[in-house]
């Protein structure tokens, strides 16, 4: 066997519109009936990839908060693998206004057309954090923690 894992991402590549269709879930149970290791990675928190697809059984790890946390569907243990999200940034992003504030165990997410107000709160409170941008989403996250970080701490699983 020369590869001995599989790592998808979720939305617009095994999902669409949020659904993963029939012949995806028969392809996959496949892949992991021949003996690979599923891995699953997503910009997604856990608790909302658990409403949307119940199939996480499949994978032997998730990769949540585009790369912050590590989530193992057979235990339901979940990782975090930087610090929570600073409760002042919370507070200030409230305070100016921005709604649709989404606090995963390690991210922040928000949508556009936020991001300008997001980058002046990281500014003003002098924080070290960078901003994400994905199909109109706007993530904010540890500097350096992104999927490529969290798939690494995953493969050394």
């Amino acid at each position: 066997m020369r590869y001995l894992a599989f790592c998808t991402d979720y939305d617009g590549t095994i999902a669409q519109h949020g659904r993963v269709d029939a012949p995806t879930l028969s392809a996959l149970e496949e892949l992991r009936a021949s003996g690979r290791k599923l891995i699953l990675v997503t910009g997604r928190e856990t608790a909302d990839l658990l409403k949307v697809f119940d199939r996480l059984d499949l994978f032997e790890l998730v990769v949540a908060e585009n790369g912050a946390t590590l989530y193992r569907p057979a235990t339901k243990e979940e990782r975090p693998l930087v610090d929570p999200p600073s409760e002042k940034l919370l507070d200030e992003l409230r305070r100016r206004g921005v709604d649709r504030l989404s606090v995963g165990r390690c991210i922040v997410a928000t949508w556009q057309p936020h991001e300008k107000v997001v980058l002046e709160c990281i500014r003003d409170l002098g924080l070290e954090l960078q901003v994400i941008f994905n199909k109109g989403a706007v993530m904010v996250l540890p500097s350096g923690m992104n999927k490529a970080a969290g798939l690494t701490a995953a493969l050394k699983e």
